[in-house]
């Protein structure tokens, strides 16, 4: 399935480090490290898992955050060929407990503050700090591409979280796929802001812009003020910001403008026109759209900005617009109106409570996402299948309601659930976080234009949303919220009552 039989990471990086030694590869905002650096602190790492007995097929977790710790040793787990552990830094003990029970790990690296975390679990403890870089590393042996390479884990917001299983081969391939695809070719001097965390999709994007000599300028979350410094500077080619990133950055920098930044990379979650037109203003129309799973990471689809701006220019169409297949994927969508994927870089599969599971024989990946494609050949979301509203025989698309939603002056963000009832089957709740004064007639007004049977039938404040580690709003958490603090008083006008 791939395109060699084995993975010469080392070489790669050998090849990076002797094209541009002195180049700046990682920027964390506390200091820089070099491609020379890089391979250095990468191989000495290597060499310390080899000789503690953590050898190829080995898995080892990474438990950092953002910054030049976290890259290092990402690639030194690579080039030693063990099977990557992504754990990010916002794990709970019992949240990487519960990885340690899918994917035992023989050790996890860490640095002093956040070991207490991760200490007692089985797993030796492997400290950045004590790691010291090769004077001369050597290229390590090539790695099999059969062997597992890479283990991430889903967002668990439909239950408890899987392992999800890629092999070095599709590794290697995923990270081709994703230069392929690229709006324009990075270089020495070329920098990409990353703010998510390294353990997800900035990983991929940081590589994809160092393995052309750029700099990944990884910050440790949303830190506007060095945010702020690097756009304003004009330093920046590219910005790697989904939606909720977009949004802390709309309402930082409302009514300034950073026409040097070439590409704004997004995705993961929805693109609504009110937040388009905010990131428009901030840096013009560059903003490309990419859908991702993380059984098949990006690309599966890319909007280009051209695109996406004649999109939201035309503002038809049900759903959300992400593009065209990326090359090598193949997208249907089944009798469910379920979009299904396939492509020689997705995942071999996952781990559960009930084991490792392949993907299908036919090798078709079930999203769970709901999707058209239209006569274009472009793939829109409609939602999620779990997250479909049955209300008065309808069947309703929360996203869709979000997205009216979208921006409410004085809000945070506003999730929308529904709630069992006999009357109803279900009725539909609008929860914001942060609400100011006067939300609700606000909402109301917002989704006039909606059919009557979409409108939210009642409105919660909260003070934040429950989110889970990649910052996703976690519904299902919103829906229980709502349940603990209300009652629902049921019937052809329900109404909800505190408890």
């Amino acid at each position: 399935m791939t395109i060699a039989d084995t993975i010469p990471w080392s070489l790669e990086l050998h090849t990076l480090a002797g094209r541009f030694p002195d180049g700046v590869a990682v920027d964390d905002g506390q200091g820089r490290l070099t491609f020379s650096e890089l391979n250095a602190r990468a191989h000495a790492l290597a060499r310390v898992l080899a000789e503690d007995g953590a050898g190829p097929g080995a898995c080892v977790g990474i438990y950092l955050p953002n910054g030049r710790a976290a890259v290092w040793a990402d690639y030194g787990a690579t080039v030693g060929g063990v099977c990557l552990v992504h754990l990010n830094a916002a794990y709970t003990r019992e949240e990487i407990r519960w990885s340690q029970r899918l994917t035992p790990m023989s050790h996890i690296v860490t640095d002093r503050a956040h070991a207490d975390t991760v200490r007692d679990l089985g797993a030796r403890l492997i400290l950045c700090e004590d790691i010291a870089p090769l004077a001369e590393p050597s290229v390590l042996p090539a790695v099999p591409a059969g062997d597992w390479g890479r283990i991430i884990f889903s967002s668990g917001t439909t239950g408890k979280p899987k392992a999800l299983v890629y092999d070095q081969g599709r590794r290697w391939l995923a990270a081709v796929m994703l230069r392929a695809v690229l709006p324009f070719t990075p270089g020495p001097g070329s920098r990409v802001l990353l703010m998510t965390p390294y353990v997800h999709g900035a990983s991929m994007q940081a590589r994809a812009w160092m393995d052309y000599g750029g700099t990944a300028l990884l910050l440790n979350g949303v830190d506007l003020e060095a945010a702020g410094q690097a756009l304003r500077g004009g330093t920046l080619d590219a910005v790697f910001a989904p939606p909720t990133v977009l949004a802390k950055l709309a309402a930082a920098f409302e009514g300034e403008h950073f026409p040097g930044v070439r590409c704004v990379f997004t995705g993961t979650q929805t693109l609504t026109p009110g937040l388009y037109a905010k990131a428009r203003a901030l840096f013009g129309p560059r903003v490309r759209v990419t859908y991702g799973k993380s059984e098949n990471v990006n690309p599966i689809t890319v909007l280009d900005p051209e695109a996406t701006e004649a999109c939201f220019a035309a503002g038809d169409g049900e759903g959300a617009c992400l593009g065209w297949p990326a090359p090598g994927v193949q997208l249907r969508i089944n009798a469910q109106d379920e979009i299904e994927l396939r492509s020689r870089h997705m995942y071999i599969g996952h781990v559960d409570e009930g084991g490792f599971h392949p993907p299908d024989a036919d090798g078709w990946h079930r999203t769970g996402d709901l999707g058209r494609i239209d006569p274009q050949g472009r793939l829109w979301l409609l939602g999620r299948m779990a997250d479909v509203i049955k209300s008065g025989g309808y069947k309703i698309y929360p996203d869709e309601i979000e997205g009216a939603l979208a921006g409410l002056p004085g809000c945070g963000e506003i999730c929308v659930v529904a709630l069992p009832s006999d009357y109803w089957g279900e009725v539909i709740v609008a929860v914001a976080e942060r609400a100011g004064e006067g939300w609700r007639q606000a909402a109301s007004q917002r989704v006039a234009g909606l059919a009557r049977y979409k409108h939210p039938r009642a409105h919660v404040e909260v003070e934040a949303l429950p989110r889970n580690p990649q910052g996703k709003i976690s519904r299902r958490a919103v829906r229980d919220l709502v349940l603990s603090a209300y009652a629902l008083r049921d019937g052809p006008y329900p109404e909800l009552h505190a408890r």
